[in-house]
């Protein structure tokens, strides 16, 4: 079974996934992959995914083959690359920017391939992002999510998610960078102030360069006065890598309104069980 993105998953599927997190926390599935060896394509300046592929997958007993993602650029034919990795692997994890790649992989592979994140998309850190969003805010499918930035493979995922779970998501950026129609589940507007009024969960993106500057600032900036129209309780969640004083300002991170670094501990877990899933590893009656 793949996980290459987020509309592809039923409820079932990530109340599953889910399920399998919580009882990685609690010890449960040790060593599970013992015996299993994953092929990982990723780059050098990969950090969080990176790191909780790694460190998941030894923690359960599995062993590890890591590449560079261009090695998926060479001449060689993506079907026979895969052809022989099925002979070795157990699964296969990906970090490229071209989403196509891993599209072609995997339909060629007998083994699960695994989007650790694409141009198009990241479905591993927004899954993780609604697990401990759940934790904190148990009523999490009732509120109401708010992401400021420009159209990108994060505020994609997010749309994706919303749509599964029947989420209300505002996303909030200069005109022409709605991903998709209006709907029940997505809103685009302009007008971050208005927008702000009502949210619960405030998401941001880091920002490409030709957004980085005083005028796009001085309107979608997540900023204290901004934070303050939110509702009770509210969360800012920005995504890693996040840079104060773009963004997000200084101030907002040492705010209660930030989830804090800790939050992106369940990124271990969520990924852990996603592997155990796709191989179909969970113990009958589990």
């Amino acid at each position: 079974m793949n996980f290459l993105k987020l509309s592809d998953l039923s409820l079932h599927r990530i109340d599953e996934i889910f399920h399998i997190a919580d009882e990685l926390r609690n010890n449960k599935f040790r060593k599970v992959l013992e015996g299993k060896t994953f092929i990982l394509f990723f780059s050098e300046t990969s950090l969080r995914t990176r790191v909780t592929f790694e460190k998941g997958i030894q923690q359960l007993g599995g062993n590890c083959i890591l590449f560079p993602p261009d090695t998926l650029n060479k001449k060689e034919e993506l079907e026979d690359v895969i052809g022989y990795l099925n002979n070795w692997a157990d699964g296969v994890i990906i970090r490229h920017p071209d989403f196509n790649k891993m599209m072609k992989i995997s339909e060629h592979s007998f083994i699960p391939i695994i989007n650790a994140m694409s141009s198009d998309n990241h479905p591993c850190e927004v899954l993780s992002d609604i697990y401990s969003i759940r934790e904190i805010r148990p009523e999490f499918r009732e509120l109401t999510y708010t992401f400021v930035s420009p159209a990108g493979n994060i505020v994609k995922s997010w749309v994706e998610i919303a749509k599964v779970l029947n989420l209300k998501l505002n996303h909030v950026c200069t005109s022409g960078n709605n991903v998709c129609k209006d709907d029940e589940n997505y809103h685009f507007s302009t007008d971050l102030e208005t927008t702000m009024n009502g949210s619960d969960i405030v998401l941001t993106d880091s920002l490409p360069i030709k957004y980085q500057n005083d005028e796009y600032l001085s309107q979608y900036q997540v900023n204290m006065e901004r934070l303050n129209l939110t509702n009770k309780n509210a969360l800012l969640n920005p995504c890693p890598p996040f840079f104060r004083g773009q963004e997000v300002s200084d101030d907002t991170v040492h705010s209660s309104y930030f989830v804090g670094h800790s939050f992106k501990k369940n990124l271990l877990y969520v990924q852990q069980a996603i592997i155990i899933q796709c191989l179909g590893l969970l113990p009958k009656g589990q």
